[in-house]
């Protein structure tokens, strides 16, 4: 990263309260890392090797130029506002730790970007990709099969991330006779999750099933060789149901946590309640999932109302 000592020093020291002091997903510390180290790559090629005294006498011009360059190299509208995000988090730990002020970050408005809305499965769909005999023809062991049904039973039955679901340790398996589980989601914080009895049920065939020696206080989900399970199993496994079940490329593992919240509210579950098992820091974030309902309702409506082709 292109830096002197002092700006280099205090860098380090960013990152490190963004994943101990905030805790931060070591992803989100890895982008903001990149963006900054990108930043500072495009300020080295106009002013030569970047300082905090430079940081600090940033004009908007300077950071505008740095957003038209990525433009340039067709860098979205998202990802450039995750890019100033980052920036602004650095500018906020200079100030804080008495390094002056980057006052061109606040003057510099975020890009404009459309909020995506989750797309979420059809309940067949869902249930589909959750069954474990929908997959039975496969030449594949068993108790893998059974495995990557309680996972994504544990995505669509509980709301849960994939980090979520291969976080939990053996331990805390949520078998039949138990009703919630403990789960850590992002930035460290920790929920319970009701499951229901069919989720415990996939869970306790897996377990049923598995040869592997799953000690108490390791994962619950492991792969061939005893390993942890890595997401890309699961989505690799996704990837070939979708093909077996005419599915778009939108049904992903993330997909049937974005279903479990759609239809829970189609069935007129309180948005709060969803708000709570989802485990969303806002209640915003969870509002997301009305703007799909309400699509869904006027989709219905012009299709099915007598009037709805009817121009006055």
């Amino acid at each position: 990263m292109p830096a002197d000592h002092a700006l280099r020093a205090v860098i380090a020291d960013w990152l490190r309260a963004l994943a101990q002091e905030r805790r931060m997903a070591a992803n989100t510390v890895e982008a903001y890392s990149r963006d900054l180290r990108q930043f500072l790559v495009h300020l080295a090629g106009r002013r030569g090797t970047p300082t905090l005294p430079m940081l600090t006498g940033l004009s908007v011009r300077d950071l505008r130029a740095f957003m038209a360059s990525r433009r340039a190299e067709e860098v979205s509208g998202r990802s450039l506002m995750r890019m100033l995000a980052g920036l602004r988090s650095f500018g906020r730990h200079l100030e804080r730790e008495g390094h002056g002020t980057v006052s061109a970050l606040s003057a510099v408005r975020s890009p404009k970007v459309p909020r995506r809305l989750p797309r979420p499965l059809p309940v067949t769909a869902a249930v589909a990709l959750t069954d474990a005999d929908t997959r039975a023809g496969e030449e594949r062991d068993p108790w893998i099969l059974a495995r990557d049904a309680a996972v994504l039973a544990l995505l669509y039955g509980a709301g849960l991330r994939i980090s979520e679901a291969l976080g939990l340790k053996r331990i805390d398996a949520p078998v039949p006779g138990i009703d919630q589980v403990t789960v850590l989601g992002k930035g460290g914080k920790e929920r319970m999750v009701p499951i229901l009895p069919v989720v415990a049920e996939a869970v306790a065939a897996y377990l049923a099933a598995c040869p592997l020696p799953l000690p108490p206080e390791g994962p619950l989900f492991v792969g061939a060789r005893g390993g942890p399970l890595s997401p890309r199993i699961i989505q690799y496994a996704v990837a070939r149901l979708r093909g077996s079940l005419g599915l778009p490329d939108t049904a992903t593992p993330h997909a049937l946590r974005h279903s479990f919240a759609t239809h829970l509210l189609a069935r007129q579950g309180e948005l709060r309640a969803i708000q709570e098992l989802l485990g969303h820091a806002s209640l915003s974030t969870t509002q997301i999932y009305t703007q799909i309902d309400a699509a869904r309702l006027m989709s219905a409506y012009q299709a099915a109302h007598p009037r709805a082709g009817i121009r006055a």
